[in-house]
């Protein structure tokens, strides 16, 4: 089986760094969407991303950003990886891409076969796509439900053009026959892994990562 890259998001404090690299994780997420229980600010994850080893891609998780937030973002973090977890539209997402001169991963939710229709449209101006669950109506967070899409919408898709990740509602339990069903070969957790809310547990990283790559 082909190396699967695990990004762990939602990370908050020195020990989950700590942990998710020790686990073997690939891509390390920091939350700076205020209403999340997993947000940080630019200090905090300005410390944590400076503790984070070569090699381990420093991911900043956004929604809807401004020019002058994502000034102040990239001027006081090192990161490598820019996640666009908005409504951001293909225009924005290459402005966004041009401007700071990082890798931008643009986030797309996903209920139903349509809404895999903004695949080729979002593939032309970033480079990566993440595939979540669309966030029911009400819901206050864009991302980190805990909720799972229907797999069989990507099984068998062969026109990707850009590296994809799959999340939404994985855990140590399910990830093995996520990446069986839909050929991912990237996959993101976040309350996943966790024992509450923006609380992650250390032996639950672990073991994710270990079934996403037995």
């Amino acid at each position: 089986m082909p190396d699967i890259q695990v990004k762990i998001c939602g990370l908050r404090t020195a020990d989950d760094v700590a942990a998710a690299v020790r686990a073997g994780a690939r891509y390390l997420g920091f939350n700076f969407f205020p209403k999340s229980p997993r947000s940080v600010d630019a200090d905090t994850a300005r410390d944590l991303a400076l503790a984070v080893p070569p090699g381990v891609a420093k991911v900043a998780l956004v929604v809807n950003p401004t020019d002058t937030g994502l000034d102040h973002l990239t001027d006081m973090v090192p990161l490598d990886m820019l996640q666009l977890h908005g409504s951001e539209s293909p225009e924005r997402v290459a402005e966004i891409r041009a401007r700071y001169g990082l890798p931008v991963m643009k986030v797309l939710g996903v209920a139903g076969a349509g809404d895999l229709d903004a695949i080729d449209s979002y593939s032309a101006v970033a480079d990566q796509l993440l595939l979540d669950a669309k966030p029911p109506k009400d819901a206050v967070l864009p991302g980190g439900n805990g909720l799972a899409f229907d797999w069989q919408l990507l099984a068998g898709r062969k026109y990707w053009t850009r590296p994809w990740m799959l999340a939404g509602g994985l855990t140590p339990d399910n990830v093995a026959e996520a990446i069986a069903r839909t050929g991912a070969r990237q996959v993101d957790v976040a309350s996943g892994v966790e024992t509450a809310p923006g609380v992650k547990d250390a032996d639950k990283m672990a073991a994710f990562i270990r079934a996403a790559q037995d």
